[in-house]
């Protein structure tokens, strides 16, 4: 499925211009227009899914297949130090564009990009309640 209105399917479409690193029948990989650092790269599925609730299993094996080549890639050109998978579903957690995408953000040392978050303190009885509720939705 695409979606006319969705700026990454026009792009996967070639409709919007990109700076495409790589192609192929299911993905189109991109440099981000507003980087996070020197390199960082979108993978998006040239089928539209709005975020990972979305996404079927076969589609993201092959994203995160994908994803492994990219990231070997980008290590190789760029030299980075290391390297940040972030994908985001719904605003409150930052998605702006609604179709499912990967960033691959290259790290460099002393770069200043902070993804860290403050460490919260849970109880025994608290992890194993969460536990047990995600693991009877499973």
């Amino acid at each position: 499925m695409i979606k006319e209105d969705c700026l990454f399917c026009k792009i996967a479409k070639g409709e919007i211009h990109s700076a495409t690193v790589y192609e192929d029948s299911h993905f189109t990989v991109i440099l981000d227009v507003n980087p996070a650092t020197k390199g960082h790269c979108l993978i998006i599925p040239k089928e539209h899914f709005d975020n990972i609730y979305d996404l079927d299993g076969e589609t993201a094996g092959k994203l995160f297949a994908l994803a492994t080549c990219i990231a070997r890639a980008m290590k190789d050109a760029l030299k980075c130090d290391g390297l940040n998978l972030v994908q985001n579903n719904g605003e409150v957690a930052g998605q702006t564009v609604n179709h499912f995408h990967l960033h691959l953000i290259p790290r460099y040392e002393g770069d200043g990009l902070n993804l860290n978050w403050p460490q919260q303190e849970i109880s025994g009885e608290q992890l194993e309640e969460i536990r047990q509720s995600i693991k009877k939705s499973i």
